[in-house]
C-alpha cells in the first residue's frame, strides 16, 4: 500500500512555486496540507487561485503535520524557513535554489540538517531533465571519451516581470549571477564527478541598465579539479516579449566529438495576432515533476534525496567566487 503523504509549502514567493503546488497535486496519495506566508497580499491571491488554505501564522501551519515541506520564499529567508521548520520537528525539506544568499547562511542550513538528520534537498530540476540525463548516460558508459569542457548558456527574460524581489539586492542577494549560475554549475558537477577549483567571472548591467541595482549579465569560467573547464552565460539576455521565461543548453567537448544539449528543446511554436506573435508549448518530459517525485519517494522510502543539501552549497560556493571575481577582477580559488 503506498504510503499517504502530507506536503506544506513554506512561501509562495518564488515562481516556482506555481508549477510545484501543481506538481505535488499530481501524486497519488500526496496532500497539500496547506501554505504559510507572511505576504496578506500574495497569500491572498495564490490562496484563492488554488483553492488552498493559507495563513501567516507558523504554528497553525505546522500543526497540520506536514511529512515535507517545500520552501520557495525569497532568497535572503530561506535560512530562516528551514530553521522554523526543523524547530517544528519537519523531517524532510526540499529549499529552492539557491540555497541561500551568502556562504555563511548556506553553510548554516547545511550543518542544521546534518545535526537533526533532516533529508535536505536543493531545487534543482534540471538533474531530472530527460535531454540532460540521456547525456550524462552517453557520458559515463565512455562511448564519448574523455571529457574536455563545456560551453553552456542558462538565460532569461528579466525575472521582476513575474515577482519584484528578483531585482532586489538584499531579498534576491544579486542579479543575473545569483539566479541563473547555480544550475548548470550542479550539472557540471554532476556530471564529471569533480568539484570546482577556481573560478573568474565579469558581470554588468548589459541589459535594462539603470532600470535595478543588480547585474543583469554575468559570464563565469570555471575550472575543475580534474582538469574540465566550462564557460556559463547566466544572463538576463531575452527581451520581455521572448515566448518563454528562458532556457538552458550546452555543448560538450570530449575527445571523439561534441554533444549538443537544449533541455528546452521539446516544444511547438504557436503564432497568434496579439503582440507577441508567438508562444511555446511543451510537450517534453517535465523536470520540475520529476523532481518533486523524487522528493516525496524520498519520504515515502526514509532516504537521502537524489540531490543533497550539499549540492546547493557547493553551488553557493562558486556563486560566492564569482561575486569576488567580478569585484577584484582576479581568478578565484575554492
Amino acid at each position: 500500500m503506498t504510503k499517504s503523504v502530507k506536503i506544506g509549502m513554506m512561501s509562495f514567493a518564488h515562481i516556482h512555486a506555481e508549477a510545484y503546488i501543481e506538481n505535488i497535486r499530481a501524486i497519488p496519495g500526496v496532500t497539500l496540507s496547506g501554505i504559510v506566508d507572511l505576504d496578506a497580499e500574495r497569500a491572498e491571491t495564490f490562496g484563492n487561485l488554488y483553492q488552498t488554505p493559507v495563513t501567516d501564522d507558523f504554528e497553525r501551519f505546522f500543526a497540520q503535520k506536514p511529512d515535507g515541506v517545500v520552501i520557495c520564499s525569497e532568497n535572503n529567508a530561506h535560512l530562516s524557513m528551514v530553521e522554523r521548520a526543523i524547530e517544528a520537528g519537519v523531517r524532510h525539506i526540499c529549499c529552492e535554489k539557491p540555497l541561500a544568499t551568502t556562504l555563511a547562511d548556506a553553510q548554516r542550513i547545511v550543518a542544521l540538517a546534518a545535526a537533526n538528520r533532516v533529508n535536505l534537498m536543493t531545487a534543482f530540476p534540471m538533474r531530472f531533465s530527460e535531454p540532460v540525463i540521456e547525456v550524462k548516460r552517453t557520458l559515463d558508459s565512455g562511448a564519448a571519451g574523455k571529457i574536455y569542457c563545456f560551453s553552456s548558456s542558462n538565460e532569461g527574460r528579466m525575472p521582476s516581470l513575474y515577482r519584484k524581489w528578483f531585482v532586489d539586492l538584499v531579498l534576491a542577494g544579486g542579479g543575473a549571477l545569483q539566479d541563473h549560475l547555480v544550475h548548470l554549475t550542479d550539472l557540471f558537477r554532476w556530471i564529471t564527478g569533480s568539484e570546482v577549483a577556481s573560478v573568474y567571472a565579469q558581470s554588468r548591467q548589459a541589459f535594462h541598465p539603470g532600470e535595478v541595482e543588480v547585474e543583469t549579465a554575468g559570464m563565469a569560467m570555471l575550472k575543475f579539479r580534474n582538469g574540465v573547464f566550462a564557460s556559463i552565460d547566466s544572463s538576463w539576455s531575452r527581451p520581455d516579449y521572448y515566448p518563454t521565461w528562458g532556457g538552458l543548453d550546452f555543448e560538450v567537448v570530449t575527445e571523439r566529438g561534441a554533444l549538443q544539449v537544449d533541455a528546452f528543446r521539446q516544444k511547438l511554436t504557436v503564432f497568434s495576432h496579439d503582440v507577441q506573435g508567438q508562444r511555446w508549448v511543451d510537450w517534453g518530459s517535465d523536470s520540475n515533476q520529476a523532481m518533486i517525485n523524487e522528493f516525496i519517494a524520498s519520504i515515502r522510502e526514509e532516504r537521502p534525496a537524489a540531490v543533497s543539501g550539499e549540492d546547493g552549497l557547493r553551488a553557493v560556493e562558486v556563486v560566492h567566487a564569482a561575486y569576488e571575481s567580478a569585484a577584484s577582477g582576479q581568478v578565484v580559488t575554492l
